[in-house]
């Protein structure tokens, strides 16, 4: 169940939840170009704090690691947000519905394995994988549609260790370049999706704030859409 404020004011302050790290430098244009600015502490690194305003006086920014976004959006402590599509998929809420596909940080979700046993290693002949990753149910839901039964070891980084570790023979985990992969001897065998950030939103909050996110959603999709032209 969604957890929504519900002050009397004439707008509620809505939060928008956005992911740390690199997705930021693609994701800044768009906010400027939707009118929001947050303040200038929140593109600094060094600043601790979390919550920051907007020139917008009816949102604040949360500054959030990327799988936290959809957790705070599924419970309501967010009311919009921006997440990969591989993080909405991995959690699959009921709660979030991600109306807009910003076409910023497309990557790839791939399975991966040594070099050695790429050369001779062959797919269709698979029955049961290991496999580590940080997404297990994408990855059971992946294999257990082609009649592999995949054992998932969870690890939320350093994927490109597990094979050289013994931990496990191949990965599953997001790939941009490859080059990270190929510096530890990792090659692509198989694509599981196309990956790119999305604006999301809690459904309670929609319908309980559906002027404020509509003009938000709507602000978002014609930006996306005028750089598509």
């Amino acid at each position: 169940m969604s957890v929504i404020v519900t002050g009397k004011t004439d707008k509620q302050k809505l939060i928008l939840a956005v992911p740390k790290g690199r997705i930021l430098d693609q994701l800044t244009p768009i906010l400027r170009a939707v009118g929001l600015q947050p303040e200038p502490a929140f593109y600094d690194a060094s600043d601790r704090r979390l919550r920051f305003t907007t020139n917008s006086s009816d949102v604040d920014v949360i500054r959030v690691r990327s799988f936290d976004v959809v957790t705070f959006l599924a419970y309501g402590a967010a009311h919009i947000g921006i997440a990969g599509s591989d993080v909405l998929a991995e959690f699959d809420h009921p709660e979030i519905y991600a109306p807009v596909d910003l076409e910023i940080g497309y990557c790839r979700m791939v399975v991966a394995c040594p070099t050695e046993l790429a050369e001779h290693d062959d797919p269709r002949t698979w029955s049961h994988v290991r496999v580590a990753t940080k997404y297990p149910h994408l990855t059971k839901a992946y294999f257990s549609a082609r009649g592999v039964q995949a054992e998932c070891i969870k690890l939320n980084g350093a994927m490109e260790l597990a094979p050289s570790m013994g931990l496990c023979r191949r990965i599953v985990d997001l790939v941009e370049t490859g080059s990270t992969l190929a510096a530890n001897g990792l090659v692509e065998i198989e694509t599981i999706s196309e990956v790119s950030s999305r604006l999301a939103v809690n459904r309670a909050a929609w319908k309980q704030y559906p002027e404020q996110l509509d003009s938000w959603i709507k602000r978002f999709r014609t930006v996306v859409t005028a750089a598509a032209e």
